[in-house]
């Protein structure tokens, strides 16, 4: 790729380089179905209880993730964060125990022992919630996200102490469904859903991509917004890949205004 970050914002009149990841939650696009979804979210946390993200691939769920953590005052929480695989027990156990700054060694049910020690002193000596945050989700072995039932399990199951946010695409729904599992699915306050975008709110969500990065005028016409949406279903990765790949490509023509003919070269050199 030839194309200069400088010619970009100089073709278009450009502050920043629009439809990265470098977005600050602050200027990220407000959607009254995302800020709901947060208020259901933030509520069990407040609660002490736990929940499930649930959303396809380039669905927005790390930015509500950290949409979520941005909420929660430093002052009464203390959050976690793990990008789970495929591991065992033990590994993941030790995953969660050095994330929460333990010594990540030892047998597993020594390490599930060290996590919950450790949530009961940030709980009633430190005064701290801890949140666990568990992404991808969905690439966890049934056996392994089984443990999360011990590990929420505190006193006799009579006290809620670790609130444990499972994130993962739609086969994490699946996986909770089965027999085996309903013991941590039960355990789970509320199953939150994000979607792709429709139609209508694909075309603000790009038009508010733009306008933050400094456009004054519009830089997609009508057939690119179309192209756009046909080209994307609504998928907000595949919207920012497509739209920035789409933006060079007009830039290289010295062109001011996108066209459907640049979205279509775009998708046919970033998707597979």
């Amino acid at each position: 790729m030839n194309d200069k970050p400088m010619d970009l914002r100089a073709t278009f009149g450009l502050n920043t380089i629009p439809f990265t990841r470098e977005l600050p939650i602050e200027k990220r696009w407000r959607q009254e179905s995302t800020d709901r979804l947060l208020g259901d979210l933030r509520e069990v946390i407040d609660n002490r209880m736990s929940a499930a993200l649930i959303g396809p691939a380039g669905t927005g769920k790390t930015v509500v993730v950290r949409m979520l953590a941005d909420s929660l005052p430093r002052a009464r929480f203390r959050v976690s964060y793990v990008k789970v695989t495929s591991l065992s027990k033990r590994d993941m156990c030790r995953e969660i125990a050095e994330a929460l700054g333990q010594k990540p060694a030892g047998q597993y049910s020594t390490l599930v022992r060290r996590i919950q020690s450790w949530c009961v002193t940030t709980t009633e000596h430190d005064g701290l919630r801890p949140v666990l945050i568990l992404d991808e989700a969905h690439d966890l072995r049934p056996e392994v996200l089984a443990t999360l039932r011990v590990l929420t399990n505190f006193d006799m199951d009579s006290k809620l102490v670790l609130s444990v946010l499972l994130v993962g695409q739609p086969p994490l729904r699946k996986m909770l469904q089965r027999d085996e599992l309903l013991a941590v699915s039960r355990r789970l306050a509320h199953f939150a859903t994000l979607r792709n975008l429709s139609r209508d709110e694909a075309r603000k969500y790009a038009n508010h991509r733009l306008t933050i990065a400094g456009a004054r005028q519009e830089l997609f016409d009508e057939g690119a917004h179309d192209a756009l949406f046909e080209c994307t279903q609504g998928n907000l990765r595949a919207t920012d890949r497509i739209a920035l790949r789409a933006l060079q490509l007009a830039a290289r023509e010295g062109l001011q205004v996108v066209g459907s003919n640049h979205i279509s070269i775009a998708r046919s050199e970033v998707c597979p």
